[in-house]
């Protein structure tokens, strides 16, 4: 059955910042959420768990607000994605790309890795609701693997979303006789369903349109590509795509980080990603250390331990326990100008 994530009016409604993500703060993702003071304040939003995946009913009088920095990303690497049907009242969205407007029928795919505006706005009887989805990115690349960091929106108008909306409704007001393995199948189904309608509809393309975020996807391309380099500098990224070192610092800063700091974290996650995947026997710590970029294994060896807290060896032999480990963001910056220029 539902569960009450959060319900408030005049009475509570500027704790709205500390109870959004519910009792157990396990829904959304950090950012600043506040609730417009009007005459009549009444927001109330119910939860269903399907295994990752959450189906939440929200429904208010009057308007609410959410904001997502770079910061609140920093703070919080928390990579969701929103899917939302729009019921009553209409969904804005800003982000560095523009802004977008979902009315009532519409779908709409938001990201919690890119910072964003979102604002509900009730309608002329002061009614706004829509039902929406909050899933893993990880999950949702199984369906639609379109990089929609910066927000897709679309008419409802296709059958698949409706279908899609109609099972998800169901598997919300089931009061329990449904089993837990069915109730994930449903919901496997209809994002399949919303995946097909994503790919067929003409104008569902990623919202990076300027130039500017073009010649960014190109830069991110080329570091990904050129990772393992010992050699990668801004020198080389700038020749590759064509650009001025002074205009790669300027798409980077649009990012939110510097080309250090994005490397370091990169080429750190990844050998995270391999420490965890892989068997001593078949490669060693220096071989990996070398595979993604670092010039010594000392080196790879003392920026892993100030990031992750433990050396690369301790964290093979406790991968298996932990599914992963903190990371101090400002260890990053830390290293950022120790080789990369």
């Amino acid at each position: 059955m539902a569960e009450t994530l959060f319900s408030f009016d005049r009475r509570n409604y500027r704790d709205c910042q500390a109870k959004f993500r519910g009792e157990r703060e396990q829904e959304y993702y950090c950012g600043d959420c506040w609730i417009e003071d009007a005459s009549t304040i009444e927001v109330r939003s119910e939860r269903k768990a399907v295994g990752p995946i959450s189906i939440i009913k929200q429904r208010s009088a009057t308007n609410l607000f959410f904001r997502r920095t770079r910061q609140h990303i920093r703070e919080d690497a928390t990579d969701l994605s929103i899917l939302w049907f729009v019921k009553h009242g209409r969904l804005a969205f800003s982000n560095q790309c523009g802004n977008k407007v979902a009315q009532p029928g519409d779908f709409a795919i938001t990201r919690s890795m890119s910072p964003f505006f979102i604002e509900c706005q009730a309608d002329q009887d002061s009614v706004h609701e829509l039902l929406h989805l909050t899933v893993p990115t990880h999950i949702l690349r199984a369906h639609i693997p379109q990089d929609f960091s910066t927000g897709l929106f679309m008419p409802a108008n296709r059958p698949e979303l409706a279908i899609a909306e109609n099972i998800l409704t169901d598997v919300f007001e089931d009061d329990g006789a449904l089993a837990e393995e069915s109730a994930r199948l449903l919901v496997e189904t209809a994002l399949t369903l919303i995946g097909n309608a994503v790919r067929g509809c003409e104008e569902a393309t990623p919202a990076r349109q300027t130039i500017a975020d073009r010649r960014l996807q190109d830069v991110l391309r080329f570091i990904e590509v050129h990772l393992s380099d010992p050699r990668l500098s801004t020198a080389m990224v700038a020749k590759g795509c064509g650009i001025s070192p002074r205009y790669l610092s300027f798409l980077l800063r649009l990012r939110g980080t510097s080309f250090s700091e994005l490397v370091w974290e990169q080429r750190l996650e990844k050998a995270r990603n391999w420490l965890s995947a892989s068997d001593p026997r078949d490669i060693s710590i220096s071989e990996i250390a070398y595979g993604v970029g670092f010039k010594s294994p000392a080196h790879f060896s003392r920026m892993f331990k100030r990031v992750f807290k433990v050396n690369p060896r301790e964290f093979r032999g406790e991968c298996t326990e932990h599914a992963g480990l903190p990371h101090d963001r400002e260890a990053f910056v830390h290293f950022a100008g120790e080789t990369l220029q």
